[in-house]
């Protein structure tokens, strides 16, 4: 299992009044070949720590032409500044938590 991890720092009002558009970014994401889930964390303040979950690196390689777009149309509207890439890796220890 491969991670992605994110630090978003959204503008609340905004991500409270786009519903629409997460849910439309989370079923394109969803649907991409080889993407297990998120799993999303509030740290304040507009803040979240995303980690997106993979079976592979290939596969999470081969979904960025498709995501990217994506995020720039629905999400980077919501942002109060860019998406930051905390880092990338095989899943060590938690894989087990996870059903698939």
């Amino acid at each position: 299992m491969y991670a992605v991890v994110r630090l978003n720092h959204f503008d609340t009002d905004k991500l409270t009044s786009s519903a629409a558009d997460v849910a439309e970014f989370d079923r394109i994401h969803g649907e991409q070949p080889g993407f297990i889930g998120s799993l999303i964390v509030d740290v304040g303040d507009g803040k979240q720590a995303t980690v997106n979950l993979w079976d592979s690196a290939e596969s999470a390689q081969a979904a960025l032409p498709r995501i990217g777009p994506v995020v720039a149309r629905l999400l980077s509207p919501l942002m109060k500044a860019d998406s930051q890439l905390l880092g990338t890796g095989t899943v060590i220890k938690g894989a087990d938590l996870i059903k698939q």
